[in-house]
């Protein structure tokens, strides 16, 4: 993911860091207990930052680990975080405890991705909102991106996609301000062109025996049934509308690239009626 040139100069770099931070010369000087002038010379090149003032203002810049790597090459220095492949012996401890994380949250969904989005690991609970999915999105490397807003994947059943298409593509903006990832831009670029899906009809989502026999319908047209204080994704499923808040955890303080790209999401159920209807089929 990284997209910096080796042949570009640090001083350029972090100009290009410190700029994309809003941060004057001078604000982050004071950060980095620096000067304002140590700090223009560093971007102009007229002096090599030490190996520790680079970690340091990339630090204070909160630029990713993977980018930093870019900037100690830039500059000369070997890469002073390594990226070691999750199949990897010595990420055991890491992946058995994910894979504790993930079952431990069943019966509710609960994925776990890469800085793009690429599945590394999935509990039942995403197995399940999963169902019916075309074969052809399935096939490793599964994206959660791509599942979600295909519209022969997951689009074409959840209930207010409008808004929560709307979520994810803000939350891709975000990142993409962040990083410097072609890859990531790509994907973004992809998944925005996507047709929009059809919205589920409403006698699909209700069944045969329609909404009053549903432990989960969908609410009426005058508003929600529920107070949602986030916003909840509203997926049908087995004729009913199963609605989740996610919530999405990173590793603290990584001190490996492959760590600082995961992150663990977590749907938690929304209403009574989806806790219970999930209740019922784990046992």
């Amino acid at each position: 993911m990284t997209t910096a040139s080796l042949d570009t100069g640090v001083g350029p770099l972090l100009r290009g860091w410190r700029e994309r931070r809003r941060l004057s010369q001078l604000e982050l000087a004071l950060r980095a207990d620096s000067s304002a002038r140590h700090i223009s010379f560093i971007e102009t090149g007229r002096s090599r930052p030490s190996e520790a003032m680079i970690l340091r203002l990339a630090e204070h810049l909160e630029v990713p680990v993977r980018e930093r790597n870019a900037l100690l090459l830039a500059a000369g220095y070997a890469p002073h975080y390594r990226e070691t492949s999750l199949e990897d012996p010595a990420m055991g401890a890491l992946r058995e405890g994910i894979e504790r994380l993930l079952r431990g949250y069943e019966p509710y969904p609960a994925i776990v991705v890469d800085g793009c989005y690429n599945v590394v690991a999935a509990n039942q609970g995403i197995l399940m909102l999963l169902e019916g999915v075309p074969e052809h999105l399935l096939t490793p490397p599964l994206n959660a991106m791509r599942l979600t807003l295909h519209p022969q994947g997951m689009a074409a059943r959840i209930r207010n996609l409008a808004e929560w298409r709307g979520h994810l593509l803000a939350q891709m903006e975000r990142q993409i301000a962040h990083l410097r990832s072609d890859s990531l831009r790509a994907l973004y670029e992809e998944v925005a062109a996507y047709p929009v899906a059809a919205a589920v009809p409403e006698e699909q989502a209700t069944g045969a025996t329609g909404a009053a026999g549903n432990d989960a319908g969908r609410p009426p047209e005058d508003g929600p049934t529920h107070p949602y204080f986030a916003l909840p994704l509203q997926v049908e499923h087995d004729g009913r509308v199963l609605s989740f808040l996610s919530s999405i955890s990173t590793f603290n303080t990584p001190m490996d690239v492959t760590v600082s790209e995961l992150a663990i999401e977590t749907f938690l159920p929304a209403d009574a009626e989806t806790v219970a209807y999930l209740g019922r089929r784990s046992r």
